[in-house]
């Protein structure tokens, strides 16, 4: 494992730290709630990755690569599910940035979303093809994920936290939601047709 531990490294800081449909509701929730508001939803969202990793590696990858219907049923289920939620997003473009009426993006909310995110399971097949080593407990890869995702999704959270000061007229909020709304959907969309 130590040879094949800093490009592991690597390639988990990418995959973690890149913009993708999490990231992005986690900046919009650290600009509407806050950091402390945001810890919950970024554990379990980075908890449900590294999950993910793990399961992937206990055997789940192969039962997916022989069912490629579940896989695309999978993969639209989650691009259909990011849809609407860009589009709840574009909807209330508008709102104020501490708003009442905004639903939450609590913990199960993260965590569901990272289960039906294709670009997570495509990372977490990634990560088991290309870095597990034979006799190699998974555990120790889904480990290592968690500890760096943990701050790359923080660091959106972050983000989102200052942007919450430039954010203080009606037309920033909505240019603001909407640029998310926009990237939530195209990447999700991109990650389906990749």
């Amino acid at each position: 494992m130590a040879q094949s531990l800093l490009p592991f490294v690597l390639f988990a800081l990418v995959a973690c730290i890149s913009p993708g449909p999490t990231n992005l509701l986690i900046l919009a929730h650290g600009a509407q709630r806050g950091l402390r508001a945001s810890v919950a939803p970024i554990l379990s969202g980075c908890l449900a990755a590294a999950g993910m990793v793990w399961v992937v590696g206990l055997g789940l990858a192969e039962v997916l690569l022989q069912h490629p219907v579940a896989q695309q049923l999978m993969s639209w289920l989650g691009v259909l599910w990011l849809s609407w939620l860009g589009w709840q997003l574009l909807r209330s473009a508008a709102a104020p940035l501490h708003g009442t009426q905004r639903a939450r993006f609590g913990a199960v909310s993260a965590a569901t979303l990272q289960l039906i995110n294709p670009k997570v399971w495509m990372m977490a097949i990634a990560i088991i093809g290309v870095f597990a080593a034979p006799g190699q407990p998974v555990w120790q890869l889904a480990l290592i994920f968690l500890i760096i995702a943990l701050p790359c999704m923080t660091a959106w959270a972050l983000l989102g936290v200052g942007s919450a000061r430039w954010l203080q007229s009606p037309q920033r909020v909505r240019r603001f939601n909407q640029l998310l709304a926009w990237l939530l959907i195209v990447s999700a969309w991109s990650a389906l047709l990749a």
